[in-house]
C-alpha cells in the first residue's frame, strides 16, 4: 500500500508540473550564433496604423498664405513738400501703380502735364544724390532732409540739370529743365519718382492736403468807388 501511495504521489506532481508548463505562454526563440545568444522574435511587428486627423485639427490647422500688398502701399510718407516740381498745380496725366514684385510691371511714379522747357524744382530741401543720365535720359535725384535713415529720395525724368551731385538745395530751388522726350509720354511731361531705399511709393504723398487738393490761387478784381473794376 505504501509503495503505491508514493506512485500516486509521483504520478500527481508530474500532472502539476505539465498543467503549469502548458499555462507559461512560449517566450522568443533563443538562437546562438558567433557573436553569442541572441533572441529572435517570436513573430512580426505588428504595423502601426498613423491616426487619422480629426476634423477640428483639419479646420483648426494653418491657414494658406494670403498674398501681400505690393511693395511700398502701405507705406507712411511725411508731408515735407512745400510746392508741386513743376507749375502750381499740374495735371496728373499717369498715377503710381506699384508693382505687385520689385520687377513686376507697374508705375514706379507720377506723370506730371509740363511743356518742354519748364523749370523743374525741388518739393524739400536735401542734397543732390545724382545728376546725370540714365538710358540717355536727363535725370536729377534729390535725398529730402529729416526724411529718416535710409532718406526718402524724389528723382526727376527728363531733365536737363542746372545743378550738381552734392548740391544743398532749398525747397523751390530750380534743379534744371524739362528735355523733350516722346517715349515716356504722349504729350509733354514730367516723371516724378520716390524711393525710400529700393521700395518705390507715391510721390503725391509728399504734398500735404492743401497743395494737393486746392485748386491754385487765383488775383480777382478789386472794385473801385464808382464799382468799376
Amino acid at each position: 500500500m505504501r509503495a503505491k501511495r508514493c506512485v500516486r504521489t509521483w504520478l500527481e506532481l508530474l500532472s502539476g508540473i505539465t498543467v503549469a508548463a502548458l499555462a507559461i505562454p512560449p517566450g522568443p526563440a533563443v538562437a546562438t550564433g558567433p557573436a553569442g545568444p541572441a533572441i529572435r522574435a517570436a513573430s512580426a511587428p505588428v504595423p502601426v496604423t498613423p491616426a487619422t486627423p480629426t476634423s477640428s485639427a483639419r479646420t483648426n490647422g494653418p491657414a494658406p498664405p494670403v498674398p501681400g500688398e505690393p511693395p511700398g502701399a502701405g507705406a507712411r510718407v511725411p508731408a515735407v513738400a512745400r510746392l508741386w516740381p513743376v507749375g502750381t498745380r499740374p495735371s496728373v496725366l499717369r498715377a503710381w501703380q506699384p508693382p505687385a514684385t520689385p520687377y513686376g510691371r507697374g508705375h514706379r511714379g507720377v506723370d506730371l502735364a509740363a511743356a518742354h522747357g519748364d523749370q523743374v524744382r525741388s518739393v524739400a530741401p536735401g542734397r543732390v544724390s545724382f545728376a546725370g543720365r540714365v538710358a540717355g535720359r536727363g535725370t536729377v535725384a534729390v535725398e529730402l532732409a529729416g526724411t529718416g535713415d535710409p532718406p526718402l529720395r524724389t528723382t526727376f525724368t527728363p531733365v536737363r540739370a542746372t545743378v550738381k551731385k552734392g548740391d544743398q538745395v532749398a525747397a523751390g530751388e530750380v534743379l534744371g529743365t524739362l528735355e523733350p522726350d516722346g517715349s515716356h509720354c504722349p504729350t509733354s511731361c514730367l516723371h516724378w519718382g520716390l524711393l525710400r531705399d529700393r521700395t518705390y511709393l507715391d510721390p503725391l504723398s509728399l504734398l500735404p492736403a492743401w497743395l494737393l487738393h486746392h485748386a491754385p490761387s487765383r488775383l480777382l478784381p478789386v472794385p473801385t468807388a464808382d464799382g468799376q473794376p
